[in-house]
């Protein structure tokens, strides 16, 4: 088991400044090589402390923001268009990535592809949720209309 700090949020694992300890290959291929985490040390807690302290005077300021991009998320659906075979099938599925893209070409906002996550994989035509986690006790629930490309 190896003890880190999180720099970054990391779904399902913590957020920034969080002293997690997860397996050793975990951390060693994933985490820290990906500018997620840093091994932790004695000398790091300041480090963990500056991160709280920003992160903190960040999520006052944006609570507002994020409770505003909730209500234009779940105004209105997000249309997208992809390419489809018979009965309306998807050649594949919708990735969090193509929703993160379908929101902000309607000019909803900016959202984070990490943040979007599925029930279940959309796989064919039709309107599906998915929810925007915007923070830690803001998520919103997105309208995902797929209609076939021509």
């Amino acid at each position: 088991m190896s003890k880190l700090i999180l720099t970054h949020e990391v779904s399902g694992l913590g957020s920034a400044g969080d002293i997690v300890e997860v397996k050793g290959g975990y951390a060693r291929n994933y985490l820290i090589p990906s500018g997620f985490a840093v091994t932790w040390s004695r000398g790091a807690q300041k480090q963990v402390d500056t991160i709280r302290a920003a992160r903190k005077a960040r999520e006052a300021a944006s609570l507002e923001d994020a409770q505003a991009l909730k209500a234009r998320l779940e105004a209105q659906p997000v249309r997208l268009a992809v390419r489809t075979g018979q009965a309306g099938r998807l050649f594949g599925s919708v990735s969090p990535s193509d929703v993160a893209d379908a929101i902000e070409a309607a000019g909803l906002g900016s959202v984070d592809r990490r943040t979007i996550q599925f029930a279940s994989p959309i796989r064919s035509t039709g309107s599906h949720e998915a929810s925007v986690r915007l923070r830690e006790d803001v998520t919103a629930t997105v309208t995902v209309e797929v209609v076939a490309a021509r």
